[in-house]
């Protein structure tokens, strides 16, 4: 395989790590990109476009990077909690009234971002042509009586992080959360990132599929998912199903109506460089002087506000506000790291202690919920690189 692109001296383990995804863990299109300070240091891409196809991925070939997108969408709220248009401690019903029902009235904001909001499921799930509506989502939660007390416990809100999100951002802004990050995230800050994606941009983007996982190569990165985890994909009455399942049938994330609809839990679409330059953004000044968060921000975007034994995900998991945080169920480069994966492959994260944000993105998607092999792989090599 043909590896494109560079790295700076002494991230030479990153590009070895990169070619052995495709030689031994079985990537077909991919990139990664890595900042050090606000510098690139890392820019790689090999395969092609589309995981089904011939045509080479370009160094601006994007992909939907799923979850991933739920590490943006917090940025947005706590952009507007810095500026101090948001109160993180407020109750969510003083921006929206209508959702001051069924037991939801003493949410707070900040559960919504840490999955403690309770409401991981829908007990009407939307089809994909309804959850593409923000109107029918926002109802949807508005509605939706809690599976657990708000913030007494927390458990992954795969979809309804969507709507929950969406809806309070367009309350307190009066615009969309995509064209929030359009305005204020992407173009300032000079990003190949969107949430609905422009008809200009579509002809960038490849085509993704869920393919089975490689061989166990030699270290043994193999996806084994526990027992308990298994049972509850497999019950389709459980929470992780049922969570999973808010969106039902699966929309098919090639439809251009669907890469178009504003999802910010799982339809964002982005570069590697893309994801790892919005990152770095957050945690220190880019080359031309952009940046996003101050560092009491970037403080509490990695200040743990829900950990443990996960509803949903049936794993034990690490949140701050809305990002997820190192551990075993998404380990990222140290214990101040955060940021968020894609389910099946995508990873995106910062760090603020050495200064790196991390982008990955693949049209190839596993199984993993979290801690995908290939990203892992990536990880560890800068992980060895900085050593």
């Amino acid at each position: 395989m043909d590896v494109n692109g560079v790295v700076a001296e002494g991230f030479e383990p990153v590009r070895e790590a990169f070619a052995a995804n495709f030689e031994v863990r079985g990537d077909r299109g991919a990139a990664v990109t890595v900042y050090r300070d606000g510098h690139r240091v890392v820019d790689l891409w090999a395969g092609t476009k589309d995981v089904d196809g011939t045509a080479p991925w370009q160094r601006d070939t994007a992909q939907i990077v799923r979850s991933a997108t739920k590490g943006v969408a917090a940025a947005v709220l706590l952009l507007l909690a810095q500026r101090g248009e948001l109160d993180l401690d407020a109750p969510v019903g003083e921006y929206w009234p209508e959702y001051k029902t069924a037991g939801k009235e003493r949410t707070l904001v900040w559960h919504l971002l840490a999955h403690r909001a309770g409401v991981p499921v829908l007990d009407r799930p939307l089809t994909p042509a309804q959850a593409a509506d923000p109107a029918q989502g926002a109802a949807a939660v508005a509605a939706q009586a809690p599976v657990w007390e708000p913030g007494t416990d927390h458990g992954y809100h795969a979809q309804t992080y969507s709507w929950l999100t969406g809806e309070l951002v367009r309350r307190v802004t009066g615009r969309s959360i995509g064209e929030w990050i359009a305005d204020e995230i992407a173009g300032p800050v000079g990003v190949d990132l969107w949430v609905g994606l422009p008809s200009g941009a579509a002809g960038r983007v490849g085509r993704v599929a869920q393919v089975e996982a490689a061989p166990a190569d030699a270290h043994g990165l193999r996806v084994r998912p526990k027992r308990s985890v298994s049972e509850a994909y497999a019950n389709p009455d459980s929470l992780t199903r049922r969570a999973f399942g808010a969106i039902t049938p699966m929309p098919d994330e090639n439809d251009p109506a669907y890469r178009a609809a504003v999802l910010p839990a799982s339809n964002g679409i982005a570069t590697a460089d893309g994801l790892a330059r919005f990152y770095a953004s957050l945690i220190g000044e880019l080359d031309g002087g952009v940046r996003l968060f101050t560092p009491e921000t970037a403080e509490l975007a990695r200040t743990e506000r829900s950990s443990g034994p996960d509803r949903v995900l049936v794993i034990n998991t690490r949140f701050g506000l809305g990002h997820m945080l190192h551990g075993g169920a998404s380990p990222l480069l140290s214990d101040g790291s955060f940021g968020h994966p894609g389910r099946g492959g995508a990873l995106g994260f910062a760090d603020p202690d050495s200064g790196i944000a991390f982008g990955y993105v693949t049209n190839s998607f596993r199984k993993s919920v979290t801690a995908d092999p290939r990203a892992q792989a990536l990880v560890r090599a800068v992980r060895t690189a900085l050593s």
